[in-house]
């Protein structure tokens, strides 16, 4: 195509390419046709011959699927055959003219044939992209933009030369420029739309797909593709259905894969999985030669871990990083190009000669300059806002993973709480590095370009910046590493408080019955003031750094200009030099804080990358451990083996030979730590091998001896990811004695159970744990001594339909530890464990037979049974009323933190423990740091704006009939923008809190997981949950960066209007107010793009506070302390108890789980509370501690009714322990003494008489030895001893026991038994019995039946009546 022009022989030379002609319609410039044919032909179609080939291979690899001709694709069709046609006419004319003779340039033949070859191949990828699925395209949208604006100058020339009187002369070439430039236009309009999806795309079978993939590419520039949802949230709320599916570049399946290929592929070359590292704890100590300690590091600070994970995330993320930092380079060159447009457009202000058009042209190359960086600098941070949120993404997958290998040594060194922090504060700072990893590079290429532009306006006077400029930074250098000593220390206090958080949180319901609520929240409040002590510090020296960035301005142009003013007296400051200076300082004083607050994010980002690469690299367990070969008779074999629980420490297990035949049931007993648990978890795997071989055929299933309950129905727990046989499953129940527990559940089998089962007692967690063990139908068992949280009758009903020879695993291999001698005839091998070592093993007659180690073990068991009658139980442990009112250096945690602890039980066990771990670590980080950080943001930034604002209302008063309008429109897009932004927030926040609970409870059961193989299972969980968060997070990051790009789009039109006022008010402006005008307004898309992101963190984290006040209006406990109930502080002096009328339910929609109860306890008196599973018997612990409140009647201790009493008062009176041994992450001692009342003499004696003196010396530390979370680097039984220690130092007048020594050995139970009996002879005892031998020794028994007193009196009594106990007495083997 062609301009009509001269159609002499010779291309006109040049009619002027620039025209000052003033008499010109506003001074328009006209070109000669031979330039504007070169530019109008050459420029586009150069682009779109460049592009293609890469353009085609991208289509040839990247296959959508197939588009149906669609009414656009065939409109889009029609008019490129059209300009085909046109082209085609237009070269015929042109040879036809040749032909008649009439001399024609060369240009006219040229380019037409160039237009027609390339709207041949636009053309042709218009059919091409159709075939490949490509809905809308970005490289026709190009071109078809840059053959528009051609044919605008096209058609500006062509109405020149008509108005010349050229227009008769030429027709033909008008009428098909005018044709032309009419079908150019369309298609650019028709660019702007997508067309249908296309024939096999995956979209097609979504539901709700994402619409960025068919939106136009300026629909993606905008983000406009984004308002439906804006819309959708402003009119409604929105809810998870609302929110589009993942697209699969995005999902955890797809990211996860290849960041842990090349993690693996990595560390496979680096043999990093050979080096272990220890949870960092704030101070390193020595290694226990048996058990990892607690305090030993995590995240070892001078290993160089970091590298190999930077490696393994930059291979997989590179391409998207390169791309966005691509998309920050162009927008830099946009924002250095408007202080030259500046700087001509203030040179048209000082020269009252220059035309009107000049400053009009300028004003809008200063528009679209900024238009330009702003559409950039959007996409910019989209790009590197999706990358953040894969990185999350692969981050948390590999953190999981990573969960599930973990070697059982390096599991007793971690802790949950340090987890959850990981996945949550680390990886968030890991996210924000990505954003400013370009400012450690980019800012001092920034500076240079200044520097150099200053030298240009002021010469050597510059280099007084660049020293100003210098000493800012080496302030900020100092700031920023002093604040990272400070950012650590903060980081350690929040492991440590994480870590105890965790701890209170799982075993509330201990912490409750012994009323140490206000004890443990002022430990969290200690370690909390060191954390925002530290928080302060950090705070205070960030505050001096943003006083230097915003004095940098200031002091720079004063300095600079003052040397410039004063060096010589020829340098004038006029208005161009000087606030084109101010534009340039501002970009460098933006480079002078990008550039260290990046270092200070990359410094966190590097901490943070160093304890997720430290934790990464953890011992695992080795897969190949174990051999599962089929070869050989024996199920079970064992040869040689030592084992240990890390390759560093001493061995655990010594010279163990075992050989198991296919289908036998072996016992295996000893003493506490002899090894029993180790043996097993050695046949799991989860020990490492030091030297032998471990053999075992076929499948396994695994039964702990601390149930592990997934929060799920009561099904799912027992299918376990199987599928559903209801037959067997029913079978399953009904031998594990459920199927009376399901009748009292509320749902039944589909009853939700809460988190580590806390809805559940003790034996029915042990009972599902063995059904789930049993559906799986595995070929071995390894059961942990299931029966000992039985009661007799029941693990005798246990035994028989499950375990025993005629029970359901009858004819499978079984491995049962245990204590229970009376079972022991009915097994086909017995092995003796002592010290670690296998001290014997046979036949239950052989070993009587040899008189060795089994012979002394039954001897003791039969004195214990002699002396049963001295047997008392399980003790309570101390409860102890602290003073209340505990100072906190933050209002809102302090309030969190009472309002949870004040909540009764049943708050817990509705509540998944991952929200409230949520609130206490993510919630509290941003209501430390984000939130007064974003304020302070807005109130700056908001100011700013005014400011803007008011200078160019002032200055040009004709703008405000712009500037009201775009304030309004400002205030819709924020209103719109609130709206749908707090809801995504909201599930974004909501969907978040699952992740954690599954990460927690995975990392709490992982021993079960891997014994079931059921890894894959829970990976694709975690994968599922991950992805249902990043539904939410994907949509919540558009809608931030739909509202910056339109916001600071109509922030340009500000930029605009008092550029374009100033050129129309010129006459009545001074330069220097013009300048400071446009400078200013210059400054207004900056001030936005901060203020929008100011606010909307702002908005999104203030949800943060909402979600942390949540609890304030749940129901909460009785008083803790009454301060006026008349009662004496030796109360109760005798511990008389009397039920009146007491009923007792669980929920108002549950039936009475104690209907009626009446009857009296008397001073020092012995109660044995025996019953079968669901009697109610824990219920009466419950009820005499106020865990629930009562529906009828009272309690009345020593005339008191305790209703009347302060929960602590009460709980500080009545010693318990319950069946589940807990202790608390620190040391031995502070686990026996809370408040420090005792001397180490008196804790001696107490460990003394609980047989754990010598164990306690052996220790490292002694008694300042540091317990693990749960305890979990001791046995259960060293656990249950150190329980009964606790209660020993402090002795109370009524003591609850819980067969408290259910997990010991019969030797270590007789001695107890006699301590018991000796040191608690004046008290009055409650003890609920599993083994009814424990309490037959006892003043009376109270037998329980479904929530009522069935029996009450003395054991002879009992037994003459014939009733309940006869019965229960008779399943026991007593009579």
């Amino acid at each position: 195509m062609v301009v009509a022009g001269s159609v002499s022989g010779v291309c006109t030379p040049f009619l002027g390419i620039w025209s000052w002609n003033e008499t010109q319609l506003l001074g328009l410039q006209t070109f000669s046709p031979c330039l504007l044919n070169a530019a109008v032909t050459w420029f586009p179609s150069i682009y779109l011959w460049v592009i293609s080939p890469f353009y085609f291979l991208y289509l040839r690899y990247n296959n959508k699927g197939y588009i149906r001709m669609s009414r656009l694709f065939k409109t889009k069709m029609v008019l490129g055959f059209t300009l085909i046609l046109l082209c085609f006419s237009n070269i015929i004319f042109t040879l036809w003219k040749i032909k008649e003779g009439t001399p024609q340039a060369s240009e006219f033949l040229i380019s037409p044939t160039v237009w027609f070859i390339t709207t041949i191949l636009a053309v042709f990828l218009i059919h091409s992209e159709r075939q490949k699925g490509i809905r809308s395209s970005g490289v026709l949208f190009i071109y078809w933009l840059l053959c528009f604006l051609s044919m605008v100058a096209t058609v500006s020339v062509t109405v020149y030369q008509h108005q010349q009187g050229g227009f008769p002369e030429d027709t033909f070439y008008h009428l098909i420029t005018y044709f032309y430039s009419a079908l150019i236009g369309a298609q650019f309009v028709l660019s702007f739309l997508a067309d249908q999806l296309p024939f096999f795309s995956e979209i097609l079978h979504d539901s709700n797909p994402c619409p960025e993939s068919g939106a136009s590419l300026p629909s993606k520039a905008t983000f406009w593709w984004f308002s439906r949802l804006v819309w959708q949230g402003y009119r409604k709320p929105l809810e998870l259905d609302d929110l589009w599916s993942l697209g699969k570049e995005n999902s955890s399946e797809e990211i996860i894969s290849q960041l842990e290929r090349e993690w693996k592929k990595i560390c496979n070359e680096t043999q990093c999985t050979k080096q272990e590292v220890r949870f960092e704890r704030g101070e390193e100590k020595r290694v226990d030669p048996t058990f990892p300690s607690e305090t030993e590091a995590f995240l070892q600070r001078h290993q160089n871990f970091r590298l190999p994970l930077l490696k393994a995330i930059w291979k997989v993320f590179n391409i998207t990083f390169l791309l966005g930092t691509l998309s920050l380079i162009i927008c830099d060159i946009f924002r250095f190009a408007i202080p030259k447009i500046l700087s001509f457009f203030l040179e048209f202000i000082s020269d009252p000669e220059a035309p009107a058009w000049k400053g009009y042209f300028y004003a809008v190359l200063l528009f679209l300059s900024a238009c330009l960086q702003t559409l950039f600098e959007q996409r910019h941070m989209y790009v590197v806002m999706v990358l953040e949120l894969r990185l999350r993404t692969a981050v948390m997958g590999l953190v999981y993973r990573k969960v599930l290998a973990l070697s059982s040594a390096m599991r007793k060194t971690a802790a949950v709480g340090e987890i959850i922090n990981l996945v949550s504060v680390d990886v968030q700072r890991l996210m924000d590095a990505v954003l400013y990893l370009n400012g450690l590079w980019l800012p001092v290429v920034w500076m240079t370009l200044c520097f150099t532009f200053l030298w240009q306006l002021v010469g050597p006077s510059a280099l007084t910046a660049i020293a100003v400029f210098v000493i800012l930074l080496l302030l900020n250098f100092i700031i920023t590493k002093k604040r990272g000593h400070f950012q650590e220390e903060q980081m350690l206090h929040k492991d440590h408080r994480a870590r105890l958080t965790d701890s209170i949180l799982r075993n509330m319901k201990i912490i409750k019955l012994h009323g140490w609520e206000e004890i443990f929240m002022e430990k969290i409040l200690s370690i909390r003031r060191g954390e925002l002590q530290a928080l302060k510090n950090s705070g205070f020296l960030f505050t001096v750094s943003l006083v230097s960035f915003h004095l940098s301005t200031f002091l720079v142009a004063l300095v600079m200009f003052a040397v410039h003013a004063l060096t010589d007296e020829k340098h004038i400051l006029d208005a161009e030099k000087a606030f084109v200076a101010l534009t340039i300082i501002n970009i460098l004083n933006r480079a002078q804080a990008f550039l260290p607050f990046s270092i200070n994010t990359i410094f966190q980002a590097w901490i943070s990358l160093g304890r997720l690469a430290a934790f990464l690299q953890l011992e695992e367990v080795k897969p190949r451990a174990i051999n599962k070969s089929p070869i050989g008779e024996e199920c079970i074999s064992v040869q040689d083996g030592t084992f240990a629980w890390s390759q560093e420490s001493s061995p655990c297990l010594q010279r163990i030979n075992l050989a198991v035949p296919r289908g036998s049931l072996v016992a295996v007993i000893g003493s506490v730590g002899s090894g029993k648990s180790s043996l097993l978890s050695a046949l799991l795997g989860e020990l490492s091998k030091l030297e032998g071989y471990v053999n075992i055929k076929g499948s396994v299933a695994y039964v702990p001896q601390e149930a592990w309950i997934q929060n799920a129905s009561v099904k799912e727990n027992v299918c376990f990811g199987q599928s559903l046989d209801i037959p067997w499953l029913d079978r399953v129940l009904e031998a594990c004695a459920l199927h009376r527990d399901l009748a009292s559940f509320p749902a039944g089998i589909h009853t939700e159970i809460g988190e580590q089962g806390i809805n559940l007692s003790g034996g029915q967690k042990q009972r599902l744990s063995l059904a789930r063990a049993v559906y799986k139908k595995a070929s071995v068992y390894l059961l942990d001594d299931p029966l000992a949280a039985l009661d007799v009758h029941v693990g005798q009903h246990i035994f028989d339909r499950v375990i025993g020879p005629g029970g359901l695993l009858q004819g499978m291999t079984r491995i049962l530890v245990t204590h229970a001698v009376h079972i022991l005839p009915q097994v086909d091998h017995i092995i003796v464990m002592a010290n670690g070592a296998v001290a014997e093993s046979g036949s239950y007659q052989e070993l009587l037979q040899r008189n060795g180690p089994f012979a002394d073990f039954l001897s003791q068991s039969e004195q214990e049974e002699a002396n049963h009658s001295q047997a008392i139980g399980r003790f309570g442990s101390i409860a102890v009323v602290l003073v209340g009112g505990v100072r906190a250096s933050q209002q809102l945690f302090q309030g969190l933190l009472h309002d949870v602890a004040r909540s009764p039980m049943i708050f817990f066990e509705q509540t998944p423990i991952g929200n409230l771990l949520n609130r206490f670590c993510k919630e509290t980080d941003a209501m430390d740091a984000v939130i007064p950080d974003k304020f302070k943001s807005v109130l700056g930034f908001l100011f700013g704006l005014l400011e803007v604002i008011l200078v160019i209302v002032v200055t040009t008063p004709l703008a405000a009939v712009v500037v009201l309008p775009l304030m309004a429109l400002y205030i819709g897009l924020q209103n719109l923008y609130i709206a749908s932004s707090c809801q995504l927030k909201r599930l974004e926040s909501a969907s978040r809190s699952p992740i954690y609970s599954h990460i927690s409870e995975t990392f709490q059961g992982s021993a079960v997981i891997r014994a079931f193989q059921a890894q894959d299972q829970f990976i694709v969980q975690n994968d599922s949950r991950i992805d249902e968060h990043q539904r939410a997070s994907f949509p919540r990051l558009v809608a931030d960066r739909w509202l910056a790009t339109n916001m600071e789009l109509l922030g340009n039109i500000l930029i605009f209007t008092a550029a374009f006022f100033a050129v129309f008010s010129k006459p009545h402006l001074s330069p220097g107010i013009v300048g400071f005008s446009v400078s200013v307004a210059l400054q207004v898309t900056e001030i936005l793009h901060w203020l929008v992101r100011s606010w909307t963190d702002l908005e999104n984290n203030i949800v943060c506070v909402e979600r942390m006040r949540d609890y304030i209006k749940t129901p909460k406990e009785a008083p803790w302390t009454l301060p006026h109930n008349g009662i004496s502080h030796t109360w109760p002096a005798m511990g008389q108890i009397e039920f009146r009328g007491y009923s007792l339910r669980y929920r108002p929609e549950l039936a009475l789980a104690l209907r009626n109860l009446t009857l009296k306890i008397h001073p020092r008196e012995k109660v044995g509370i025996v019953g079968r599973t669901g009697a109610g018997k824990s219920s009466l612990t419950i009820s005499l501690l106020r865990l629930i409140e009562a529906a009828e009647g009272g309690i009345w201790i020593d005339g008191v009714n305790i209703s009347q009493v302060g929960l602590h008062t009460l709980r500080s009176k009545i010693s318990i322990i319950p069946q589940d041994p807990i202790l608390f992450p620190g040391s031995v001692r502070m686990n026996l003494d809370l408040l420090d009342e005792h001397s180490d003499d008196e804790i001696w004696r107490a460990l003394e008489m609980v047989q754990l003196k010598s164990f306690i010396l052996g220790l490292p530390g002694q008694l300042q030895y540091e317990c693990s979370d749960q305890g979990d680097n001791l046995s259960v039984g060293q656990k249950q001893l150190l329980c009964l220690a606790r209660a020993l130092l402090r002795k109370t007048k009524i003591l609850f026991l819980d067969e408290a020594t259910a997990a010991v050995d019969p030797q270590n139970d007789l001695q107890i038994q006699a301590i018991l009996r000796d040191q608690f002879s004046d008290c009055t005892v409650l003890t609920i019995a599993h083994r009814l031998h424990t309490v037959m020794d006892c003043s009376r028994i109270l037998v329980m039946d479904n929530g009522v007193v069935a029996e009450f009196g003395t054991p002879p009594q009992l037994l003459a009546q014939r009733g309940l106990f006869y019965r229960l007495a008779e399943e026991s083997g007593l009579i």
